[in-house]
């Protein structure tokens, strides 16, 4: 399983994020410190897509 790794700001990342899914809020990338999953797992459920997947393509960014 892959681990999630920020690059940049992590308001860098929301934007992108928010940008590729419209339906993806503020409240569903609340990160605090070691709640990732929890943050991951709310993708999960607005995008259909793995965690693994989510990992590789938040990284990526």
């Amino acid at each position: 399983m892959d681990k999630l790794q920020l690059k940049g700001g992590w308001n860098q990342v929301k934007g992108k994020i928010k940008q590729a899914y419209g339906n993806i809020t503020d409240d569903d990338l609340i990160s605090e410190e070691g709640k990732d999953d929890e943050t991951l797992g709310k993708l999960q459920q607005k995008t259909g897509k793995s965690r693994d997947e989510l990992v590789k393509w938040i990284n990526s960014l």
